[in-house]
């Protein structure tokens, strides 16, 4: 049976490769949650007045692959100190959080993100949010599997935000 997962992490563009290429992993849609207008637009979350976050909406067989790799890939792939955007995109739409389908998606998420504060990994504290799954929107669809349509844009996107240079620093040096 399947669930859902819902995490945002800044560009949703960025959130999509990394949990789109595993058995088990059913779909990943770029789209909008979290905010207080039914179906909005692009242009309207990005100008910060729909409360929506850009993030992705997972569909996964737990039983092929756990909740707890999703977080594990989740974490990897943010800066979770830092609630004021992601990396080259600022702003509300941009902070990072984790929408919970369930009470054990609660307390895995939970627990995970204590772990991390605890590890030491981090400067500062882990502040990435936890709540709620809201009304999901999928995205328009150009935003859909931007990675595969637009693999030059894709590329030169995450080049310039900074975001594989952080990544690179905190998780593989740190593991080396």
């Amino acid at each position: 049976m399947f669930e859902k997962a819902t995490f945002a992490g800044g560009c949703f563009w960025c959130m999509v490769k990394p949990f789109d290429q595993f058995d088990g992993i059913e779909s990943v849609i770029s789209g909008y949650t979290g905010g207080h207008l039914a179906n909005p637009t692009y242009e309207q979350v990005k100008s910060g007045h729909s409360g929506h976050l850009e993030a992705v909406e997972i569909t996964f067989d737990p039983a092929v692959f756990p909740y707890e790799q999703l977080l594990d890939i989740f974490w990897q792939q943010i800066d979770p100190t830092d609630n004021d955007g992601q990396f080259q995109d600022r702003g509300a739409s941009y902070r990072p959080a984790i929408f919970v389908h369930n009470e054990k998606q609660r307390q895995m998420a939970l627990a995970s993100r204590k772990l991390l504060d605890e590890s030491g990994r981090f400067p500062k504290p882990v502040i990435t949010e936890i709540q709620d799954a809201e009304p999901f929107y999928p995205a328009e669809e150009y935003h859909q599997d931007f990675y595969l349509k637009n693999p030059d844009h894709y590329a030169q996107d995450r080049a310039d935000s900074g975001r594989d240079e952080f990544l690179e620093a905190v998780w593989k040096k740190a593991d080396a």
